[in-house]
């Protein structure tokens, strides 16, 4: 008699094991599921078996051959389409012209096949289930029959209204050829729900036989791993590779075990496996051919697939890790979480209970990870980055998130508390701010809804409002697909890292507040708040010079919502304006090529005879400039440029600039006998030390500058105001301004630096120069007479960054170049 494997499950609900292969390849015991059933086949006398596959079919073909290699003879039939169980059979029809067995290929069983088929051919019908009694049967079909075993009903999946039996369907049945007569060609069909049926319809014998062998549906995760569990107590008979080390204990072939391992049986232990020293494998944990697993690691009911490597003090109870997957030193997995292929979880990073990560997916050192990492594209060790949080819209950052995320941040205020909302102008961030202010909402917090607003204008509103916080949702400056969200302090400044940090630690705790019914928060929406803004910005300008000077511009708004700031705040000016991308698009800003839009404006500058041109950013925070001959500035430039203004006109400035800013900038201050306030390089720190230590200027190195006594923020609209205004005053073409301006030489490199040795290398860098100047206000910034030198670990990246000024382009180079091949050999020492 042949046999009839059907092979062409996807194994949805075993998802993320199955996202890369099909379910009857998923190893129970260090073996493909479908392997235990051709054995259980092979044992019964069924050696010529036709196989029926679809979902990755080649995985299959692949590793089973013709099967000469498991003692069988295979062939294959593919389905194109999916048709169901009994259209998948009929596809195979050819090769079944005789009496036939069918069984999954993803189930767990020693039933006796045998007396199966010895049962079917003495009732002589035309179809012979073997059915079982299990204690729970509403997830499978309840067969019902008479005392002779003929069938009287079939229920698929009843209610327990309709639990009239607890007798169910295994999907091993015994058939005659004359079934195909009740199988549509190349149509979907199951035998449950269609086939058997119609033949009880048709009066045909139809026969259920008991079975008091072992089966399960692997169909789900918890299936699975009791499944590993029922074969460690030897509920089911299957072959497990390997020797008895001792009762309980399976030791592969060419595994090695330190004698101070400690081995708790029931477990298994694949194929050329080691297994460190003070390792504890724990009862019913599966160790898959392969794989490594370091000192101290701790593994307790748990299966981890081939391959894969379990770091020094790795923790694991009750999870599956998918093949070749890396968990480095310290991980911990708790109860439920299953790791999908090739994931790589850094040091000291906890997966939550319940978590799925899904293949091919990065978790960073020290994450916490306590929801699925599905489509986003890795888990962060923190959840605020430079800006704020940030990833793929709808894919890291999703509406759920957003919610949960809000909830967190709403949380650390008080009850009955109100913040500022804005988005940019794209339907993404419309949809995660919606989100945003349910979960504030939600939290007992009010929100006023700006809707689309610049970045300086939220902040402003935050102020003059004397709200408790806000926040802003919009797309990242340089991807269409990113998302940000930022969150703002009482002072309309970037949250400070410690309360950063107190907002992450209730999120990933989930501690969050709800509010009663009663409690929850509004949402108003302000007026006049654009109005109000443009009426602050020009205070603090020469507005009678200014309009005098009769400016002609160029202004690039780069479709985002500074086209409503700046029709306020121009009017009075007296200005000639021409205005590239005026208009709001729900896409966001649409040109993501800087430097092309900035060449326009150059070009239109030059073309019109306008005094300056310029590019501000979507966000409104940020504004590049064009000089009267077309000119694009630099940063430094720029930097300079404002510097040099405002020093001419105001005696001892105060000025708070990061610490890889140029020493340039830093001698044009103190030549008008101004001061310096070193900063960190992070927005929140420039903008912390700009509120509260009474600087008259503040700048970033990318476009940022800041004006105090208006807003101690990033703000492009008064950054272009307060330049025109300078300008006007100085009577000077801005590129005569430009041409007069130091040159500034500075150089940055990249040194790849694994997270475990970042504190090492900054010690140690350290202790080489502490002999000399240097400055510590954010890493290790080292002076001498020709410029300096900083190094600095990236936060969010595997990455040591040097920057290096000095008196030239290739002098800078070289040190920047001499730097890091200082941390290079500092990184090859032994710790």
């Amino acid at each position: 008699m042949k046999a009839v494997i059907m092979a062409g499950g996807e194994g949805t609900r075993l998802k993320p094991l199955t996202s890369n292969q099909p379910k009857p390849m998923l190893p129970i015991a260090n073996r493909p599921m479908m392997e235990h059933v051709v054995a259980l086949l092979r044992q019964h006398g069924f050696t010529d078996i036709v196989v029926t596959v679809a979902y990755m079919a080649n995985a299959i073909r692949t590793y089973f051959g013709d099967g000469s290699e498991f003692g069988v003879r295979m062939v294959y039939a593919t389905e194109e389409r999916p048709l169901g169980t009994a259209g998948s059979v009929m596809n195979a029809r050819e090769e079944l012209n005789e009496p036939f067995l069918v069984i999954s290929g993803d189930v767990l069983t020693d039933l006796d096949l045998t007396s199966l088929a010895e049962f079917h051919k003495s009732r002589g019908c035309i179809a012979t289930i073997a059915i079982k009694a299990v204690e729970n049967p509403l997830e499978f079909g309840i067969v019902i029959t008479h005392p002779d075993g003929s069938i009287v009903r079939f229920l698929e999946k009843p209610g327990w209204g309709e639990v009239f039996s607890d007798t169910i369907n295994t999907g091993v049945y015994i058939l005659e050829p004359e079934i195909f007569d009740f199988i549509p060609e190349a149509k979907m069909c199951d035998f449950a729900g269609d086939v058997f049926p119609a033949l009880l319809a048709a009066g045909k014998p139809l026969f259920g036989c008991p079975s008091d062998g072992y089966w399960e549906d692997v169909g789900t995760l918890d299936a699975y791993v009791r499944a590993h569990q029922d074969i460690m107590d030897g509920k089911v008979q299957v072959d497990i590779e390997g020797f008895p080390l001792r009762p309980g204990i399976w030791l592969g072939e060419g595994a090695e075990v330190d004698p101070n391992a400690n081995l708790e049986g029931p477990a298994i232990i694949g194929d050329n496996c080691v297994i460190g020293p003070e390792a504890h494998i724990g009862r019913y944990s599966v160790i898959g051919r392969n794989t490594r697993v370091k000192s101290g690691a701790f593994i307790e009911r748990s299966v981890v697939h081939d391959n894969a490597y379990l770091g020094q003090g790795v923790r694991l109870s009750g999870c599956v890790v998918g093949r070749s997957s890396d968990l480095r030193q310290g991980v911990i997995c708790e109860e439920g979480v299953v790791l999908g292929e090739e994931c790589f979880v850094g040091a000291q990073a906890v997966v939550k209970a319940g978590v799925k990560i899904y293949p091919f997916k990065t978790v960073e050192s020290g994450a916490i990870v306590n929801s699925s990492i599905v489509w986003e594209s890795r888990g962060a060790r923190s959840l605020f980055g430079r800006l704020g949080v940030a990833g793929l819209a709808n894919v890291d950052i999703t509406p759920e998130l957003a919610v949960r995320l809000s909830m967190a941040y709403a949380s650390h205020l008080k009850k009955g508390d109100r913040i500022v909302a804005s988005r940019d102008s794209s339907r993404a961030a419309r949809v995660l701010k919606r989100a945003m202010m349910v979960g504030c909402n939600a939290a007992g917090v009010n929100v006023d809804d700006l809707e689309v607003a610049t970045v300086p204008v939220t902040r402003f509103q935050i102020r003059a409002s004397s709200c408790q916080g806000g926040f802003t949702v919009r797309l990242a400056s340089d991807d269409p697909m990113s998302i940000v969200i930022r969150f703002f302090d009482e002072r309309g400044i970037d949250l400070a890292e410690p309360l950063q940090r107190k907002i992450e630690r209730i999120y990933y705790r989930e501690e969050f507040r709800r509010a009663l019914a009663s409690e929850i928060g509004e949402i108003g929406f302000p007026a006049r708040t654009l109005e109000l803004y443009a009426a602050a910005l020009l205070e603090g300008i020469d507005l009678p010079a200014t309009q005098a000077a009769k400016f002609k511009l160029v202004l690039d708004y780069a479709h985002g919502a500074a086209s409503l700031v700046m029709p306020n705040a121009l009017a009075r000016l007296g200005a000639d304006v021409l205005v590239v991308n005026p208009y709001l698009s729900s896409e966001g800003a649409m040109d993501f090529d800087q430097k092309g839009r900035l060449n326009r404006v150059a070009e239109l500058v030059v073309a019109s005879g306008a005094h300056l041109g310029a590019v501000i950013d979507a966000d409104g925070e940020r504004i590049q400039l064009v000089d009267d001959m077309g000119h694009i500035l630099s940063s430094d430039e720029f930097l300079l440029l404002m510097l040099s203004l405002l020093t001419a006109v105001k005696e001892r400035v105060r000025v708070a600039l990061p610490v890889a800013a140029s020493k340039t900038a830093e001698d044009i201050c103190r030549a008008n006998g101004g001061e310096i306030l070193w900063t960190k390089l992070s927005s929140a720190h420039l903008m912390e030390v700009a509120s509260s230590e009474g600087a008259d200027f503040a700048a970033s190195q990318d476009g940022g500058f800041i004006f105090p006594d208006f807003l101690p923020a990033y703000d492009g609209v008064a950054a272009l105001l307060r330049l025109v205004s300078l300008i006007a005053g100085r009577g000077l073409k801005l590129s005569k301004l430009v041409s007069s301006l130091p040159k500034v030489h500075i150089a940055h490199q990249g040194v790849i630096t694994p997270w475990e040795s970042k504190g090492m290398l900054m010690r140690a860098f350290l202790e080489k120069v502490r002999e000399r100047q240097v400055v510590l206000v954010d890493g290790v910034k080292v002076v001498d007479e020709d410029g300096w030198a900083l190094v600095l670990p990236d936060p969010e990246e595997p990455l040591t960054h040097v920057w290096a000024e000095s008196n030239s382009e290739a002098e800078a180079r070289a040190k920047a170049q001499e730097y890091s091949a200082r941390l290079r050999q500092l990184l090859q020492q032994p710790a």
